[in-house]
């Protein structure tokens, strides 16, 4: 087995893929692991998959193998895929880094600050859960009377409410009718922007971008 590529360094580069076909994730980069997940077409809204990709390598017979960050309950994972069970790889310079201590939104290119915005995130009974996830879903919401209006983004990251619709995804949308509780922690784990925000990202966030929750 060759010493594997580097596909993303989830900071300054990000490559991402949609599924070509459905197949088993592994533990490591052969046939004979542990299968751990599958790969599926759809998010729970029913947008194409995204998965991000961290590193590739090739085994003895040349065969490649992707490793990339599997979404889903418990979070953090990652597997193996053959290369042939995913499409084209696509390449973001973006990073989304929420702060929750500092109740802040922050917005990099090629890991320079563009841009920033205060946020509401996870209540403490409800918390917006730490680690590393992606972009996964983009919604614009017509309605203004809707609480998630302008944006909504489904992120990898999963509440701590299992019986939540939808299965828990933690989102990145509008004020929920209550921007006057921005910045603070009111949620059950989605991050509130103001609309203005939420507005500006959406026309700046694109789908595979790593999303740091500190």
């Amino acid at each position: 087995m060759q010493t594997p590529e580097v596909l993303s360094n989830e900071s300054t580069f990000t490559r991402w893929a949609y599924v070509a076909r459905l197949a088993p994730v592994h533990a490591r980069p052969s046939s004979s692991s542990t299968v751990v997940a599958r790969l599926h077409w759809n998010t729970e809204d029913g947008f194409p998959e995204v998965y991000l990709l961290l590193r590739a390598s090739a085994n003895a017979q040349g065969r490649e193998w992707i490793e990339l960050r599997i979404p889903g309950r418990p979070n953090g994972r990652t597997g193996w895929v053959q290369r042939a069970a995913l499409g084209v790889f696509h390449l973001t310079h973006q990073l989304l880094v929420v702060n929750r201590e500092r109740l802040r939104m922050y917005f990099y290119i090629d890991g320079r600050l563009r841009w920033s915005a205060p946020v509401a995130v996870g209540k403490a009974s409800t918390p917006t859960p730490p680690g590393r996830f992606w972009i996964r879903e983009r919604f614009k919401i017509d309605d203004p009377q809707s609480g998630y209006w302008p944006y909504a983004f489904g992120t990898s990251d999963y509440s701590t409410l299992t019986d939540w619709p939808g299965g828990g995804v933690v989102g990145i949308h509008g004020p929920y009718y209550q921007p006057q509780l921005i910045p603070g922690r009111v949620s059950h784990g989605c991050i509130r922007l103001r609309v203005d925000d939420d507005a500006w990202l959406a026309q700046h966030l694109g789908l595979g971008a790593p999303v740091h929750v500190v």
